[in-house]
């Protein structure tokens, strides 16, 4: 049977545990550029193979990652031998992430995509204080809180459930939207969304109250507005282990301890 892919490209972090991996895995499997590669297989941590998705966005090229660093949940485990067969025999999954568009405080916009999460945090020893809509519906007037975050299906599992949020199945049509630290609603504790709604987030007090937003590695200072939306022309592709698929992943979490 033919293999799905003719070319690898092989890129890694700047680890030394992860260079050392490339330079081995290159003199077994040859090395092609990366604009010709079909498989990028990128060997470092979870940040890593983030900045790659990023990365290979809308390119048609698949991912598969390596653990070479420390906690390695979006990584498949780590071995040089039979690579190819591995490559051949893994699941894909295919991502649109969020964009995060933000109306900033000296004047200027900004646009950002989120494979995660797009977070909002307080600038200053001062609460946030927001508002949150969703499709043009105001769902809470004010919102004081540390922080707030929209989280995709693949995300959920990261700092969204640091924050406590929920766990999202990654076929699921959701996103969860958590608070982080909520000091008024104090009950409130997040809400899962349809994952074609849009969620405006409007920065109360901006000046006394200033507030950064995230879209998983992009910071923007000074925020006065987010709007958060799920794309469809961009998408992201991940191959994992048929025995450690992230659909499993992710479903293994809402049981562990």
């Amino acid at each position: 049977m033919p293999q799905s892919f003719q070319s690898l490209c092989f890129i890694a972090s700047s680890s030394p545990e992860a260079c050392a991996a490339r330079e081995e895995l290159i003199a077994l499997y040859g090395q092609a550029p990366p604009e010709k590669a079909d498989v990028v297989v990128a060997l470092g941590g979870d940040g890593f193979m983030l900045q790659t998705l990023h990365n290979t966005m809308n390119s048609g090229k698949r991912v598969y990652g390596m653990n070479r660093g420390s906690i390695g949940f979006l990584m498949n485990d780590y071995r040089i031998e039979n690579l190819p067969d591995r490559i051949d025999a893994a699941v894909e999954n295919a991502f649109h992430p969020l964009q995060m568009k933000t109306t900033n405080a000296d004047g200027s916009t900004s646009v950002a995509l989120a494979i995660n999460e797009v977070s909002v945090f307080r600038q200053s020893y001062q609460a946030a204080k927001l508002r949150v809509e969703v499709d043009g519906y105001v769902r809470l007037e004010e919102l004081i809180c540390d922080g707030l975050m929209v989280t995709t299906p693949a995300g959920s599992t990261a700092y969204n459930l640091s924050a406590h949020g929920p766990i999202l199945p990654l076929d699921a049509p959701l996103l969860a939207i958590t608070p982080v630290s909520a000091f008024r609603p104090r009950r409130w504790r997040g809400a899962l969304l349809p994952n074609k709604v849009t969620v405006d987030l409007i920065v109360l007090e901006p000046e006394k109250r200033p507030v950064n937003a995230v879209a998983d590695n992009a910071e923007v200072k000074s925020v006065l507005s987010v709007r958060i939306a799920q794309t469809e022309d961009t998408t992201a592709r991940i191959l994992s282990d048929p025995d450690r698929s992230w659909s499993d992943r992710i479903l293994a979490e809402q049981f562990s301890d």
